[in-house]
């Protein structure tokens, strides 16, 4: 039976605790340096207690450290390894290869992120020779692409995304906002280049598109494909948003769970969820209602046009109808949707842009806007981007999540044994109380179930209760089942708390004991660093510091290059990408090869004037992108 995991972001202990409660497996974060969201750090006392909490329902806590690491840096990432190792954290995501030179904690597990851009089973089976536990496939994967790699490494696990925003570029060949801006993306820094307004010209200089946002895709979801995914071999199922807020974790962490678990109740032969738990969750998900701009499943079977999103980056939200009507400072909504004060709405206005506006007073259908927007006009199609009446019940105190128990009590004359487990078995503790009973004038086997079910605020619920012998003849008092199950919640939270406490000093307080990351000198072929190095740019490697250096050394790499950050090269190739902007226009070479083909070069141009040019490599499917300089 294979477990699978529902992995959840979380920008800090709140998110995480957050997306716990609402059925995740495992979360993310980063610590205070060396993630991939520059703009979200965490204390190691705030991820200490984020493992506390995980870790009482078999949860598990991974740290992002997966930025490239400069020289200068490579001090302190020993040092954060160090304090991440003795507190218990589950695993470590890098992205530099230079981390696996340095001391690791032996009860960590190893994580290659989707920065170390895994499109390949070639790379995926050359990290795993590199004592990789997991590897974050690339997003652009198909359904395909991913099973080819889980029959050629089954032992390796797999993680892939499966909701959220996503990058136009492979993971960590991006290098347009370190360019632009002199923000790495490879150092946490990211722009969002791809966001951006551009010009489309044509060889001639022809302007083609005129300011849109050819780069900006759609939002991923693939909450339909979850089955399909495990199928393949998919081990963990990965929510972006470690800049999200709290209400967008919950929401979209809740509807992932719900549809793992209809899964697992159809097929619990073959899957089961990855921790222990069941989470009470008093909302009604709806991920329409949650920051998007719109939804592709993206490559996942095959190559589709409408990926991007020209017209916005931001948020449009759920259709809610069209204008019907329009009245001095009011206007009617056709259709059923309803509304309340503050709801957010937004439509597309006549130069294509996005306008936005906020509802003061909604009467039905008729809406009072707090200012009446300038583009609105009779029959434009509205959005909500801000329900209101959602984020309130996303705010309420609607979410816990227990651990089931199941308590067995045998009685004698002489006492009481109490056997108590958890659900999964996980946990086991025995009580006896040596009392004397008196004979009961009649069954109090309802009464005891009762009284011994009553956990309270606790994090334990009670799924069954078995009272021997069946015909208990014994009268116990409603105290005396108040003391056992006081007693009963004390020893198992000792037993939660003890095993975190494994978990933290086990080999790491002290003797900090590395893995065997005993680089090997594999033969050209399966597995081996020739098979997987095909970058078009030596930069590419992002060779930051010495250790990465040994290590690409250590490979058989001979020429080496430093990373974009340290040496920036002329007219570089600043993006890769899969999504190609031809097929997206309707314009692929593959499929309309006799007329209204664009003339190329085809350049792409900001507004102050800067220049990138498009090479189309359709045998790969691929499109690069190149700095004019």
């Amino acid at each position: 039976m294979r477990k699978l995991e529902l992995l959840a972001p979380a920008k800090d202990l709140k998110c995480g605790i957050a997306a716990i409660d609402c059925g995740a497996d495992a979360v993310y974060i980063g610590a205070a340096r060396f993630g991939a969201r520059q703009a979200v750090g965490n204390s190691i006392d705030d991820i200490n207690e984020l493992c506390e909490y995980a870790h009482k329902f078999g949860c598990k806590v991974y740290v992002t450290v997966n930025t490239i690491i400069y020289d200068n840096e490579l001090e302190d990432t020993q040092k954060l390894l160090n304090e991440l190792g003795r507190i218990g954290v589950d695993a470590i995501l890098v992205q530099d290869m230079g981390i696996t030179k340095l001391q690791l904690p032996q009860d960590v597990d190893l994580h290659a992120s989707t920065q170390t851009d895994n499109r390949s089973a070639e790379k995926v089976e050359w990290l795993a020779r590199h004592n990789f536990d997991r590897v974050v496939l690339a997003r652009e994967l198909s359904l395909e692409e991913i099973r080819i790699i889980h029959q050629r490494v089954p032992q390796t696990e797999l993680e892939v995304f499966v909701h959220g925003a996503l990058c136009v570029s492979y993971s960590g060949v991006c290098y347009a906002s370190e360019y632009c801006f002199g923000r790495s993306a490879n150092r946490g820094a990211c722009a969002q280049f791809c966001r951006m307004k551009f010009d489309l010209t044509d060889k001639d200089g022809n302007e083609i598109i005129n300011q849109a946002h050819l780069l900006s895709l759609k939002d991923m979801c693939r909450i339909d494909s979850l089955e399909l995914l495990a199928d393949a071999g998919v081990t963990s199922f990965k929510i972006e948003g470690r800049l999200k807020d709290i209400n967008y974790v919950r929401n979209v962490t809740a509807a992932y769970s719900n549809q793992l678990n209809e899964i697992i109740s159809r097929r619990g032969s073959e899957y089961k969820r990855a921790s222990s738990g069941v989470c009470d969750i008093r909302f009604t998900p709806n991920l329409n209602k949650t920051f998007n701009r719109g939804f592709t499943d993206y490559f996942l079977n095959g190559r589709t046009s409408d990926l991007a999103s020209f017209y916005t980056p931001k948020a449009m939200g759920e259709y809610v109808g069209k204008v019907k009507e329009i009245r001095g400072n009011s206007f009617n909504v056709a259709g059923t949707t309803s509304f309340a004060n503050g709801d957010g709405l937004c439509f597309i206005n006549s130069n294509n842009e996005l306008e936005g506006f906020r509802i003061n007073r909604a009467e039905g259908n008729r809406l009072f806007p707090l200012r009446m927007p300038r583009g609105l006009r009779k029959g434009i199609a509205l959005y909500r981007n801000s329900d209101q009446l959602f984020e309130k019940e996303l705010n309420g105190d609607n979410v816990q999540r227990k651990l089931g128990i199941r308590i067995n009590i045998k009685a004698s004359a002489e006492g009481l044994y109490i056997e108590v487990k958890t659900c999964d078995e996980k946990l086991r503790i025995n009580l006896q109380k040596d009392i004397s009973l008196e004979k009961a004038q009649k069954s109090q086997i309802d009464n005891i179930k009762r009284q011994i079910s009553k956990f309270g605020n606790t994090i334990f619920t009670v799924e069954d209760v078995i009272v021997e012998p069946t015909d208990f003849p014994w009268f116990i008092p409603n105290s005396i089942l108040t003391e056992i199950r006081r007693q009963v919640a004390d020893e198992l939270m000792n037993k939660l708390s003890e095993n975190h406490i494994d978990i933290q000093t086990k080999d790491h307080a002290l003797h900090i004991q590395t893995k065997d990351h005993a680089l090997q000198f594999p033969d050209k072929g399966k597995g081996s660093f020739h098979s997987i190095s095909s970058y078009q740019q030596p930069y590419m490697y992002n060779i930051a510091n010495r250790l990465a250096h040994s290590f690409y050394e250590q490979e058989g790499m001979s020429d080496i290059t430093p990373a974009f950050e340290i040496k920036k090269p002329s007219s570089p190739l600043v993006m890769q990408c899969r999504y190609c902007l031809r097929h997206e226009l309707g314009q692929c070479k593959k499929i309309h090869k006799q007329s209204g083909l664009l003339k190329e070069p085809l350049h792409l141009r900001l507004a102050d004037g800067r220049t990138f040019r498009l090479e189309f490599d359709c045998k790969k499917c691929q499109m690069n992108i190149y700095a004019d300089e």
